[in-house]
């Protein structure tokens, strides 16, 4: 990839590279994506491409890279917000949530990279792992968790929790219509809060994500 751009009009060309190439990696695969298919929905020249990005493979894993900082961002500003860990677990997961409805590549993008660009993906698991760690050893040490919770295997089985919910009842839902059992949605009665799935299932899963942080703790 070359360097950043200088101008103001270069940021937002090579933006808008990303976020088309994000939607063409997402609907047609890595394998039939193409810069020709990329810079054609961008309405711009294949020599513009080359001025932001060396290769497909390159844009590829920067729009893993824009994806991650997004998500992290979008929780992070969300968690934040709360005193309580347990409050902050709420918020962090609904932002989550409602980032994955509203940017379903997330998943699919993901999914794609364990093949193309594994070490990517690893950056990308690793980082929100790494934040969520510290936040959980910060809630340790303040007495909100319970002492036995080990911070780093309870965040990436918390991850795990939420990415396939999400992946259940938020990406599936989207694609099918309507998570299976259960009816698509009305005017009358959304099947999604603002979490972006179910709100019973939105309330479960914390129940779950609760009850692991706050066994044994102090009360």
């Amino acid at each position: 990839m070359s360097a950043p751009p200088r101008t103001e009009r270069g940021t937002r060309t090579r933006a808008r590279l990303l976020a088309v190439a994000t939607d063409v990696f997402a609907e047609r695969g890595y394998h039939d994506a193409s810069i020709v298919k990329i810079t054609e929905a961008a309405e711009v020249g294949q020599g513009t491409f080359y001025l932001y990005f060396d290769s497909k493979q390159a844009i590829f894993e920067e729009v893993v890279r824009d994806l991650n900082t997004r998500v992290r961002r979008a929780m992070f500003e969300a968690s934040s917000r709360q005193a309580a860990r347990l409050d902050a677990e709420r918020a962090g997961f609904r932002a989550f949530f409602r980032f994955t409805a509203e940017n379903p590549a997330l998943y699919r993008i993901m999914r794609q990279a364990e093949f193309v660009a594994p070490d990517v993906l690893h950056m990308h698991y690793e980082t929100i792992a790494r934040g969520y760690v510290a936040g959980l050893t910060a809630a340790r040490e303040r007495g909100e968790l319970a002492a036995e919770v080990d911070p780093e295997v309870t965040a990436w089985a918390l991850m795990g929790i939420g990415e396939l919910v999400g992946m259940r009842w938020v990406l599936w839902s989207r694609d099918d219509g309507a998570a299976p059992g259960r009816p698509a949605a009305s005017a009358s009665a959304p099947a999604a809060s603002d979490a972006g799935l179910p709100p019973d299932v939105f309330e479960a899963t914390m129940r779950l994500v609760e009850r692991t942080l706050s066994q044994g703790a102090p009360r």
